[in-house]
């Protein structure tokens, strides 16, 4: 005959999960986390993806708070849309209302996120075929969104997004920059007249200071943007560096009064660093 002990132990074994599970937040899918190779396929984590779980919360915990009353979350750039279902599986599968729709310009990705939404029962999450330039117009989007993200989309997509944002009227959006290409392919293609201009040339003589100057000096135009139009900005890490070189996070709220001087100061910048004719994207 067991004692009463052994059988409290046992209870207690059958109800205490897995270290693994004991580590996800309750409710999560078990299914999306082994699609998204956060969990293996027999439902493990081992080291790197602990470390991807680990991500995943902590960009979690900067977004949720921006999500209170949403209705429409559009994620540009979505490619598989790890982004929209790890939102929609935290928060709105919990909630009666709000969407998340998902865009990307792929269609085979398109479907295949498609059908995983269908797979796991994620009845309020679509996903548009187009470009951001055809979403600004599209008629299958609000007229207004409350949630714009762009996380790694790639060069100029990250201003496509923050355009739509704009005309779209977001009260928050939320970016993560990459692969920034354009203002240092205008500065280096001006660099022997900026050489003969300004002393401040020499700090992006080099290629390396180029390019690295160039990505710098995108984000300082792309917050001064969203500050002219009234958006209080916040710049941190979204993880450390020893994960990613493409860490920066920006996170802009709406709060309705533009700062004055944020369109003179990139017009400053713009003509300082000699690249004038990028001002359409970056004054507006």
């Amino acid at each position: 005959m067991k004692t009463n002990k052994e059988c409290d132990n046992r209870a207690m074994k059958k109800a205490t999960p897995p270290l693994e599970l004991a580590e996800l937040r309750p409710g999560q899918s078990i299914d999306l986390l082994k699609e998204l190779h956060i969990l293996t396929r027999d439902g493990k984590l081992n080291q790197d993806t602990r470390r991807k779980l680990k991500q995943v919360y902590h960009l979690y915990q900067f977004i949720e708070p921006l999500l209170s009353d949403t209705n429409t979350l559009v994620d540009h750039g979505a490619g598989k849309s790890y982004l929209g279902f790890i939102l929609y599986d935290l928060y709105f599968k919990g909630r009666e209302t709000g969407e998340i729709v998902g865009i990307e310009t792929r269609a085979e990705l398109v479907e295949k996120s498609r059908a995983l939404a269908e797979r796991l029962g994620f009845p309020r999450m679509r996903f548009l075929a187009c470009t951001v330039e055809d979403s600004l117009s599209s008629t299958e989007l609000p007229e207004s969104v409350d949630v714009v993200t762009a996380l790694h989309a790639c060069n100029t997509a990250t201003d496509d997004a923050i355009r739509f944002a704009l005309t779209r009227h977001a009260r928050h959006i939320v970016l993560v920059p990459c692969c920034q290409a354009e203002v240092a392919a205008t500065m280096r293609a001006h660099k022997s007249e900026s050489l003969s201009k300004t002393p401040l040339s020499e700090l992006w003589r080099h290629p390396i200071h180029t390019r690295e100057l160039g990505s710098h000096l995108t984000n300082v135009l792309r917050c001064l943007l969203l500050e002219a139009h009234g958006y209080d900005v916040t710049v941190t890490e979204l993880v450390g560096w020893e994960h990613s070189m493409k860490n920066e996070l920006i996170i802009a709220s709406k709060r309705g009064k533009p700062r004055k001087n944020a369109r003179e100061r990139a017009e400053a910048i713009l003509r300082e660093f000699n690249i004038e004719t990028l001002t359409p994207r970056f004054i507006y």
